[in-house]
């Protein structure tokens, strides 16, 4: 099958006082895809298969790449309700709803606060709740390479990717990223005790995807998300660590397809 590459486009959208980086591109239904605490990293192969489908905005979240930050934020929440209103600002309705780590942290949030333009969800390793065992390791604790190989599949991922070492333009990247991150998700570390009595109320069909070896996130929060939400199901992926967008890029964008059709 040929496929052919979307052109994407950037621009800068005011929301809450805010200017907000967005990345677009595809023509298909909308789908708002919001990233992990380490930031953007380009325009990869995850968003590249979903504009074969969907009209994929990506927003740099505020305070991340070259999104303003919001100096008065100070938990995930407050992000969240950033992009509900980036929502009403673009005016799309009917959207699928991604998000990856702390961005499905947010997503969850978004959803409990609002879900009238959504019609499904995905939480891809997602933080947020508090593990019943365990917990969510701490990439304050870590060099930015540790981080990430910790939670790529193998070092042939992580070399793949990256190179031997971190060139310096990814660094800045992650450590502008880490900035944020400390300042929303520092205490308590990247869950909030108010997110899981509200999930219930959630009635937009959900899909919770992990990796078989998760060595970031335990699958107990998995598991809670899948237990909280109305109507949820859970789909692990085989050959995929934490970050499962760099792993198996080509099986997450087949299983945000089908759950939103």
């Amino acid at each position: 099958m040929v496929t052919t590459t979307p052109t994407i486009t950037e621009s800068t959208v005011r929301v809450a006082g805010l200017d907000l980086r967005l990345s677009e591109a595809g023509d298909g239904p909308p789908l708002l895809l919001l990233h992990r605490s380490i930031g953007r990293h380009g325009w990869d192969t995850l968003e590249q298969r979903l504009s074969e489908r969907f009209r994929v905005l990506a927003p740099d979240l505020p305070g991340f790449g070259e999104s303003e930050r919001p100096d008065w934020a100070r938990e995930p929440r407050d992000l969240a309700i950033i992009m509900a209103r980036l929502l009403e600002r673009l005016d799309v309705t009917g959207v699928t709803l991604v998000g990856m780590g702390l961005g499905g942290f947010l997503a969850a949030e978004l959803a409990t606060l609002n879900e009238e333009r959504l019609s499904s969800l995905v939480l891809v390793s997602a933080d947020g709740l508090k593990p019943r065992s365990g917990e969510i390791a701490d990439q304050m604790l870590m060099e930015h390479a540790d981080y990430l190989r910790q939670g790529l599949h193998d070092e042939e991922s992580f070399t793949s990717r990256f190179g031997e070492k971190l060139q310096a333009d990814t660094k800045d990247i992650l450590e502008f990223s880490r900035i944020m991150t400390a300042r929303i998700t520092w205490s308590p570390y990247m869950f909030s005790r108010r997110l899981a009595p509200l999930l219930g109320e959630v009635r937009t069909p959900t899909l919770v995807v992990w990796g078989d070896d998760d060595k970031i996130t335990p699958r107990d929060c998995a598991d809670q998300y899948v237990e909280g939400f109305a109507d949820a199901r859970l789909e692990i992926v085989e050959g995929a660590n934490h970050f499962i967008e760099w792993d198996q890029p080509e099986r997450l964008a087949e299983l945000i397809s089908a759950h939103s059709r």
